[in-house]
């Protein structure tokens, strides 16, 4: 990771309307914290989203905030994770994720940096791995299957495929920090005056 104390991005969303998200990866002593935010309207639905991840140097994730403010009002999801096993916010134990060691939070790209930086794949490796996934703005949470290939380096980026069972497959590339630059058919990355430059892969 480059020398930055903070890393940030901002997206813009393909897939919709209008949509745009800005995030942050900051790396601290005991491992690493997400921050993002996406204000989205498409066919007549409005909402906006913050959240943030917290994982340890391994890039396993620890703790998962979730905020949404719609129609309906605002909602919030808290969730914990320890030895890849999960709970809510007041303690319940959800024992469907039993083995998931990513979140992913359907909102910006950020959190595709989670399995990126954790996995480390060499070009031409894939894993498939179980993920947290969390629905915006339902807040609904489940167990995916997700398979990430790396493809390697090439123009000044690090090139992927990410497929789900249910989503279908895309291709995507990400910086020397791993954040997404481009999401098929998802999202595009803005030009920022403080994002990082392009060098090795990650």
């Amino acid at each position: 990771m480059s020398s930055q104390t903070e890393h940030p991005a901002v997206w813009t969303r393909t897939d919709v309307s209008e949509g745009l998200g800005m995030g942050t990866l900051t790396p601290r002593p005991d491992g690493y914290v997400l921050e993002a935010g996406e204000t989205l309207v498409d066919d007549g639905e409005a909402f906006s989203t913050r959240f943030g991840v917290e994982t340890d140097l391994a890039w396993v994730t620890r703790r998962v905030r979730v905020e949404v403010l719609s129609a309906n009002g605002p909602a919030r999801l808290e969730l914990t994770a320890r030895d890849g096993s999960w709970a809510r916010g007041d303690g319940t134990r959800l024992p469907d994720l039993v083995g998931c060691f990513d979140v992913d939070v359907a909102a910006t790209p950020l959190t595709n940096t989670l399995p990126v930086r954790r996995l480390g794949l060499r070009p031409g490796e894939h894993r498939d791995i179980a993920v947290v996934w969390v629905h915006v703005p339902s807040l609904t949470v489940r167990r995916v299957r997700q398979r990430y290939l790396r493809h390697g380096f090439a123009d000044g980026l690090d090139h992927y495929t990410y497929a789900d069972p249910e989503n279908g497959r895309y291709r995507l590339s990400v910086d020397t920090d791993g954040l997404v630059v481009d999401y098929e058919g998802l999202a595009r990355r803005l030009p920022h005056p403080r994002s990082s430059g392009h060098g090795s892969g990650p």
